[in-house]
């Protein structure tokens, strides 16, 4: 028995080193590429095979980076602005988005009504509504967080729903059986059944809505990365241009993240590395009340 278990550790042990050495080879040869991707692009640029207006050596694209966050550090709060248009755009559009899906999935004449009008709103590009949102909002942030959320709004509504009216109905049928009220078959059942697709619609969303908000500013704005952009392309500082470009990405990936962490914070049932962290701390939690219960006996 301690020799299969012996075995059984060492198999084990040679399939994590495996498995390591294949991740790390994987590392280089993506940096290898990188490297050498980067190496040739900056040969083009300093021998004079790409035109600076065009396509900027990375040594300048470098320096225009240096230049915005540590030299003049003007990027900072065009960068906040930005930011803070998404995230409360994603907000309002996610608020108002997932309200009507409930509402929608748990009455089929609100559906029928409501789905039309959710329809017209996707179908409507978000660039075309912009100058009649800068003429209701304003050219301040409002403008740019109510285009945010109209962006936002669809792929939560859509996915929530969906999400909702995919609920197994035997298993439904089981939590009638068994008494259980609608409210509790709502928050037992078909939201954790929905969670899935309603995260995956929140993932689209929170990088639809700095799409946005970018949009948004490129239209009309005084502040934000957007009008950044704008104004660095206009000089035909194209560096600069590309440097807030790789800070656009660098936002939209960081909100990006903070979705990704939600989602398997909450739908951890559906990644297995957080079902067993989450059922090793369930089986502690319980196992200490019980032996709370016998010692108490």
């Amino acid at each position: 028995m301690n020799g299969e278990v012996t075995t059984s550790k060492r198999g084990s042990g040679l399939a994590t080193q495996l498995t390591d050495l294949v991740f790390l080879r994987r590392i280089f040869t993506h940096f290898g590429i990188f490297s050498a991707f980067i190496g040739v692009w900056e040969w083009a640029g300093r021998t004079g095979r790409l035109n600076d207006l065009i396509m900027p050596a990375p040594s300048a694209i470098a320096e225009a980076l240096w230049r915005l966050y540590v030299v003049t550090g003007q990027i900072y709060w065009h960068f906040f602005v930005t930011f803070f248009e998404a995230v409360v755009g994603f907000f309002f559009g996610g608020a108002i988005g997932m309200g009507l899906a409930i509402a929608a999935a748990l009455s089929l004449t609100f559906r029928r009504y409501i789905a039309p009008y959710a329809v017209a709103l996707n179908v409507t590009p978000g660039i075309a509504v912009t100058p009649i949102f800068i003429a209701w909002f304003g050219f301040g942030w409002s403008s740019k967080i109510a285009l945010a959320a109209l962006i936002v709004f669809f792929p939560i509504f859509v996915n929530t729903l969906s999400g909702l009216l995919r609920t197994d109905r035997d298993t439904a049928e089981l939590f009638r059986s068994l008494g259980a009220s609608k409210a509790r078959t709502f928050f037992k059942l078909m939201i954790p059944n929905a969670a899935p697709m309603i995260f995956a619609g929140l993932k689209i969303a929170m990088t639809s809505a700095l799409v946005g908000a970018i949009v948004a500013e490129f239209a009309s704005a005084t502040e934000g990365i957007g009008i950044l952009m704008q104004r660095f392309s206009h000089r035909l500082d194209i560096a600069s241009s590309i440097a807030v470009l790789l800070s656009m990405a660098l936002m939209g990936l960081f909100l990006f993240i903070i979705m990704e962490k939600a989602d398997r914070q909450v739908v951890f049932w559906k990644h297995q590395d957080r079902l067993d962290a989450v059922s090793r701390n369930r089986r502690r939690r319980w196992s200490g009340t019980a032996a709370k219960e016998l010692a108490r006996t």
